[in-house]
């Protein structure tokens, strides 16, 4: 979290900047035009945008998906600790405990795990080899004195090179299809001019996007991923009607630590059994930081107060998110990196600290020690109650502190 102490200055900067160069228009949203919370940014058959409230996607997903349970997972971000949410899925798949999720969401390192969620056990090699082969090693490519004339301090080739190296036609071809049945896989960015989240149809970009979806659908996830003022940000261009324009986007996790939009979660006013729907959050990363000294310098205690902001924030979010599925009567899962696992920088990318996190997420997964669940702590959903050879780090299963977001 230390780098993020960068964010609120470079967002400005950033805008300027990108408004000086851009060829084509850059948005001016007035108030009137503020999309509604949760509305959803659609790509249509004519390859134009159109922002649909979530309440119309929710129907339209349930009405495609008439009698099969509504299971949602929500990946939060967290840099190189999205280890810890790859491992988890491609060991849920080995313990087969792995439900299929009709919705998934992403946000920042979370975006980069959707599609892979989204698309299932068939593409778990592919997840795997993301997060243990050691091409993000090379992620932090220092811009040098270009950062003193840009907008940040890394250059973002490194990132979007990795991206598009596994943002294949395959894989955009394979979204399409899991789409076209109905299910959604959504990611945030954040607008940089507005400063609001932006919520994205990826399965629309990848039936609708034609030639142009492969790049539309990588630019998506890049700007997810994109920190403020450690990666430059991304510019889309938008066709809304007859109206083409330029939009600056960087790291969802900015404005929106992870996302559970409620309308996917309310049951349909008709409906009998409300056990059918399930909500699922990954966390990656830790709910509580330890105790530290801070140095009094302005930077330390810049870095340490956005990053304690950022942190209040996931746990908000967390716990408001968890109520609404208790009122509406939906069941709670929730994983996260346990306090007791050792302390480490989010944006430590080198390969064996990234396996070492990948395989603790996988083992936990695959002995049942992932999920604490609504109905109590230590409930893991289907869990066989196994054991971990030679782990001596608790599973997020036995931490009481991650059980108290879950339980309400």
């Amino acid at each position: 979290m230390r780098q993020r102490f960068t964010i609120a200055l470079l967002l400005s900067v950033t805008l300027l900047t990108l408004q000086a160069c851009a060829q084509t228009p850059i948005r001016e949203t007035t108030s009137a035009q503020q999309e509604a919370p949760n509305a959803i940014r659609t790509l249509g058959p004519d390859q134009h945008f159109s922002t649909l409230p979530s309440q119309n996607v929710a129907r339209r997903l349930r009405a495609q998906r008439a009698g099969q349970p509504v299971n949602i997972l929500a990946l939060s971000g967290g840099g190189a600790e999205g280890a810890f949410g790859a491992g988890a899925l491609v060991g849920l798949t080995r313990s087969a405990l792995r439900p299929q999720f009709s919705v998934v969401t992403g946000v920042s390192a979370g975006a980069l795990i959707a599609p892979y969620a989204f698309l299932g056990p068939d593409w778990d090699d592919q997840l795997a080899e993301v997060y243990t082969s050691g091409r993000a090693e090379h992620l932090l490519q220092s811009r040098g004195l270009g950062v003193l004339f840009g907008s940040s301090v890394y250059s973002g080739t490194p990132l979007k090179q990795l991206v598009d190296r596994y943002a294949t036609d395959a894989l955009i071809e394979a979204v399409a299809r899991e789409a076209s049945t109905g299910r959604l896989l959504l990611v945030a960015t954040t607008d940089v001019s507005t400063g609001e989240t932006v919520i994205w149809d990826l399965g629309s970009i990848a039936m609708n996007g034609g030639v142009g979806a492969r790049a539309l659908f990588r630019d998506v996830l890049v700007a997810s991923a994109s920190v403020p003022g450690l990666f430059p940000p991304v510019v889309i261009r938008v066709q809304e009607e007859r109206a083409l324009f330029e939009e600056v986007h960087v790291d969802g996790a900015t404005t929106l630590p992870l996302f559970v939009p409620l309308a996917f979660v309310e049951p349909p006013r008709d409906a009998i059994d409300l056990s059918h729907t399930a909500v699922y959050i990954i966390v990656d990363g830790q709910l509580s930081e330890q105790p530290v000294s801070i140095p009094l310098r302005t930077r330390s205690i810049v870095s340490r107060s956005v990053s304690a902001g950022l942190n209040h924030m996931l746990r908000t979010t967390l716990v408001l998110t968890a109520r609404d599925a208790a009122l509406e009567g939906a069941q709670f899962q929730l994983a996260a990196i346990p306090a007791a696992y050792p302390p480490r920088d989010p944006f430590d990318f080198r390969t064996a600290t990234m396996r070492s996190l990948f395989r603790y997420g996988y083992d936990c997964a695959q002995a049942g020690r992932l999920w604490t669940s609504s109905r109590g702590v230590g409930a893991d959903s289907g869990s066989r109650a196994g054991t971990i050879p030679s782990q001596h780090t608790p599973c997020p299963v036995d931490d009481e502190s991650i059980g108290h977001f879950a339980v309400r």
